[in-house]
């Protein structure tokens, strides 16, 4: 496994020569090779989330303690990044979710621009493959007239989430807080249900790459393990949710998740099993671009990035 780049490009905001509002990060991009794949992560920019979106299931005076060594506090707004991850692969190039689209947050939605950074276009996307159906991951498959996005990208997602999203009960089952994300979901979804194919845990989706359930964040959130030869990768989604707490205690509930004690259980596990074998992990909302491994620490793991 080689890593080829880590860095962070930024472009100028509008304003900025004329003495205004300066720089921020439009795209982030790390990358890593596995024989001949690689994987790179793309930034469709960042979500803005209230602290207690995560940290509300928590016990407060122990979460205070492990945010300090992160300069964090309990109550201070969340701005975590969206990592799309890219597969270079023989004739595919695979694409792991679609991003938030224009509909969700104005400071996500921005795989155009990552995209063309890269030097692609959405129709070089061969393979759009779903971690799950939040609205950070799915509301970006249609462009702003409900068109496919990745005009000439099969769509794939997992069974199980297909079924949850679809369901009419769904919207009065998940939430008030999340019955807007049921509704986006399932109207994506019926719009595109000719062009997705669906697969279940453990089988191989494309060559090299194999469907792995990762439940709890969602009933059917699926993670990937990318293999060639004896070197592999996981891309979680959010079965890893974040770089601090997440690591640092991951048997703790989290408000990100829609069944706090499976996906505690399902953190638990994976963690173990990408320390053990140091695994490259690749997540949607963790920093430095996303890819790293998991480091086990005296009660509880780090994310390192010196791969």
């Amino acid at each position: 496994m080689k890593l080829t780049r880590r860095n962070m490009i930024q472009a100028t905001l509008a304003g900025v020569a004329a003495g205004g509002l300066g720089l921020r990060p439009r795209w982030a991009q790390a990358a890593i090779t596995l024989g001949d794949m690689e994987i790179q992560t793309l930034s469709d920019g960042h979500l803005t989330l209230p602290g207690d979106f995560i940290f509300g299931p928590m016990p407060q005076d122990a979460l205070a303690q492990v945010l300090a060594p992160f300069g964090m506090t309990p109550d201070q707004a969340l701005t975590p990044a969206c990592n799309l991850t890219l597969l270079r692969s023989g004739d595919n190039t695979v694409l792991f979710d679609a991003g938030a689209g224009s509909a969700f947050q104005d400071s996500a939605g921005k795989i155009l621009d990552a995209l063309d950074a890269a030097e692609l276009a959405p129709e070089d996307i061969t393979h759009v493959v779903f971690t799950h159906g939040h609205p950070d991951h799915l509301w970006g498959v249609l462009d702003d007239f409900d068109d496919p996005f990745f005009p000439e990208a099969t769509h794939m997602m997992g069974k199980a989430e297909w079924d949850y999203w679809t369901d009419p009960n769904t919207v009065d089952s998940i939430g008030a807080e999340r019955a807007a994300f049921a509704v986006g979901a399932k109207r994506r979804l019926e719009l595109m249900e000719d062009r997705i194919d669906f697969f279940g845990d453990g089988e191989e989706i494309l060559p090299g790459v194999a469907a792995r359930m990762t439940p709890g964040h969602t009933p059917g959130h699926m993670s990937f393990e990318i293999r060639s030869g004896s070197e592999s990768a996981m891309v979680i989604g959010d079965a890893i949710g974040n770089d601090h707490v997440a690591f640092a205690r991951p048997d703790w509930r989290s408000g990100s998740d829609q069944d706090f004690d499976l996906a505690a259980a399902t953190r638990m596990k994976l963690m173990d099993r990408l320390a053990a074998e140091q695994m490259p992990l690749i997540g949607f909302h963790l920093g430095g671009g996303g890819i790293g491994r998991a480091e086990k620490t005296a009660d509880g793991y780090i994310f390192v990035q010196d791969i």
